[in-house]
């Protein structure tokens, strides 16, 4: 996949006592940027949040007990203040994402583009609506209620925007999301390799955008006026649902700033902050799972994970490793794909709702393509699933233990999938960190903690609507 680097140099001047320049411009200032420079500098910052593992960041890792702190330990046992981690969240989507591709709409709408050139900016607008969608649903789902209608309105004097209702905003993405996806056309131009995902392939803009949708669809499973059961039923046989091994895959180019966040902490910073955690190896090990050598290392002769949630945390050589494949500058960050797909329609099966195939083949295929997506084979797979504590039919528990569980698993390294999957499914049953309670496992991320000074009245009135601004507080989808 071509990919294009957009590096924007500022470069400050002493000393000059005249500028031979017409009407002083400095050329080396742009005073109008590109729609698609703009396109791929905000989906460079929305993987990058998306899948940082900075815990001055993005802590969902954590939160999903994928991984253990080894030194530093705060973050493991929930505590966002002291690094101001919702500050830098809600930065970087609203700021560096949101912002980016607010201001690409109103470039190509300001354009009064016609003929091909408008059908061309259509599809573009269109690329970036479901981008915005993605990031709408990352914030509400993250959060709950959310600056929306006021969000970008400084340019008229709303600096101090008021919150939407969480419900009332995943409602009206999902709409803006169905307009996006009857707009996109195939025929028409698109941004091309400024698009660093799909290079404007608008079939792979479509199913992304109808991964999303089933996503959602399936996230409000348990909130019966937004239409779930419809919408599932209406995408399960579409054709352009992913199939075995597609997906929206970012890939990064693998050159400093432009390499995934593991070989950044890891290799770039010199550090050697987590092990994984014994929650998820403890399940692995359990369950014989071929994954466990494609992932991790071991330590004596077996895989070793570092204790949930000590307050001392342990030490690096003492534990399993992450494998090379990891430490690779350009390993790509999945966005969506085929896995997620099956482990929903399994779910829709279980749930009753009218959809081909029964949930122990959507199951099976959810956890074969994860074992294949690794290096494993299908022999490996279908030794696996043989096992009695893995088939379906035979495995502990409701159907929300059994998909939530493999589920769970099959999203490590993808933390907010696997975070906010448990949050809605309740399995599986993580780890209780040292001196705290089970019921202090955080299902939200608390709001910036600058609001209450910059933006006080209507954080209040947010933090009340939600039920309280706490990491405890469930949002309007998690009923369970």
């Amino acid at each position: 996949m071509k990919k294009l680097i957009y590096l924007l140099v500022a470069l400050v001047g002493f000393g000059f006592v005249s500028c031979e320049l017409d009407d002083n411009i400095n050329p080396k200032r742009a005073t109008e940027v590109p729609a698609g420079t703009l396109l791929t500098a905000a989906q460079v910052q929305f993987v990058g949040q998306y899948n940082s593992m900075s815990v001055n960041a993005n802590i969902s890792r954590l939160l999903a007990q994928y991984w253990m702190e080894t030194t530093y330990t705060n973050e493991s046992r929930y505590d966002f203040q002291d690094r101001g981690i919702p500050d830098a969240f809600f930065r970087e989507i609203y700021r560096d994402a949101l912002m980016d591709f607010e201001e690409v709409k109103k470039i190509l709408t300001a354009a009064n583009y016609t003929g091909g050139l408008l059908d061309e900016a259509n599809n573009k607008i269109a690329i970036t609506e479901v981008l915005e969608v993605y990031c709408w649903t990352l914030l509400t789902e993250t959060f709950g209620d959310v600056p929306y209608t006021e969000a970008f309105m400084a340019d008229q004097d709303v600096t101090q925007p008021k919150y939407d209702d969480a419900a009332t905003i995943y409602a009206d993405v999902l709409s803006r999301l169905n307009t996006a996806i009857a707009t996109l056309d195939e025929t028409a131009g698109t941004f091309g390799s400024s698009d660093l995902l799909f290079e404007g392939d608008i079939v792979k803009w479509r199913q992304l955008a109808k991964a999303l949708k089933l996503r959602m669809a399936m996230r409000m499973a348990d909130i019966p006026a937004f239409g779930s059961q419809a919408i599932v039923e209406a995408l399960a046989s579409d054709s352009e649902l992913y199939s075995a091994s597609e997906g929206a895959i970012f890939n990064y180019l693998g050159l400093e700033p432009y390499v995934n966040t593991i070989y950044q902490g890891f290799v770039v910073d010199n550090r050697s902050d987590y092990v994984p955690s014994n929650t998820l190896i403890d399940k692995m090990n359990a369950l014989n799972d071929p994954r466990l050598p494609l992932w991790f290392t071991k330590k004596d002769g077996a895989y070793v994970g570092l204790t949930y949630g000590l307050t001392a945390g342990g030490a690096y050589g003492n534990f399993s490793h992450f494998t090379d494949m990891f430490f690779e500058a350009d390993l790509p960050v999945i966005l969506a794909d085929y896995v997620e797909k099956e482990f929903f329609l399994a779910e829709a099966v279980e749930r009753g709702w009218s959809v081909p195939g029964t949930a122990e083949s959507h199951y099976n295929n959810a956890i074969t393509a994860s074992v294949l997506q690794y290096g494993g084979t299908a022999a490996d797979a279908a030794a696996y699933l043989a096992q009695p504590a893995v088939a379906y039919a035979t495995a502990s528990g409701n159907w929300k233990e059994k998909i939530g569980t493999q589920k769970w698993i099959a999203m490590y390294n993808r933390g907010v999938e696997g975070w906010t999957e448990w949050r809605r499914l309740d399995f599986p049953i993580l780890n209780v960190p040292e001196e705290l309670t089970y019921g202090d496992i955080p299902v939200r991320y608390p709001y910036p903690y600058d609001e209450n000074d910059m933006n006080e009245e209507n954080y209040d009135a947010a933090a009340a609507a939600i039920g309280g601004d706490k990491a405890t507080t469930k949002l309007w989808w998690d009923k369970n």
